[in-house]
């Protein structure tokens, strides 16, 4: 289990700015019963846990002051501009309470429908939610695509290896992933005669539009 060291923060408000430009992410460390504690952890410290737990596999979380403490990574927020992480939420579990969240879905191996017939890989979701103690979770859950041999064959929820513990907060028959079948020639040129159509009626649109406008009163004035 990785451990990262946090320290608790005195700084609040837009002075964390100056915490971010010493190479510092400012969090708050929360859960049941507990009263929330503004912290801090080193960036590139941050960065490294975050790749390998994810937000779904426990974090010891290791005060100056305390023992470690058993956290998930949750609500992390990037700068937008640098995609530097911004702000962190630690979310502290109780190992013997059970817990819901989602876990993600890694996609792996090559579908022949994809690789061999041309054929395009629709990925319907990415997580699935799930029940658990939190000894239970896992950092992602593996999809083998491999098996999707001709187009609209699918994988459901209920056709995925779930490891021991997890209990799936979702329809069994949802679709996780299929193939689809590519165009046609008919359908493509189908699909350009309709946006053909859709400007046309566009210029039509806008035409009737000012002569609606041409026909409105100025303000204060009576139409004639």
């Amino acid at each position: 289990m990785t451990t990262l060291l946090a320290v608790k923060r005195e700084v609040v408000g837009k002075s964390v700015k100056k915490l971010r430009q010493q190479g510092q992410v400012p969090g708050i460390l929360y859960g049941h019963g507990l009263v929330p504690q503004p912290v801090t952890v080193k960036q590139i410290d941050l960065e490294t846990t975050y790749r390998v737990a994810g937000e779904s596999a426990l974090v010891d979380l290791a005060m100056a002051d305390g023992n470690p403490v058993k956290v998930l990574i949750q609500d992390v927020q990037f700068n937008p501009l640098n995609n530097k992480l911004e702000h962190v939420d630690f979310h502290q579990v109780r190992m013997d309470e059970k817990l819901i969240t989602e876990i993600p879905l890694q996609f792996v191996g090559e579908s022949p429908a994809v690789k061999g017939l041309g054929g395009t890989l629709i990925r319907n979701i990415t997580h699935i939610k799930v029940e658990c103690l939190p000894q239970d979770l896992v950092h992602e859950i593996t999809v083998d695509i491999s098996t999707l041999v001709e187009f609209n064959k699918a994988l459901e929820i209920k056709d995925l290896i779930v490891p021991p513990g997890l209990k799936v907060i979702a329809p069994m028959d949802e679709v996780v992933v299929l193939v689809a079948a590519p165009r046609t020639d008919a359908e493509l040129e189908s699909i350009k005669g309709e946006v053909k159509e859709d400007v046309s009626q566009v210029g039509k649109v806008e035409k009737d539009k000012k002569i609606d406008e041409a026909e409105i009163p100025e303000a204060g004035k009576s139409k004639e």
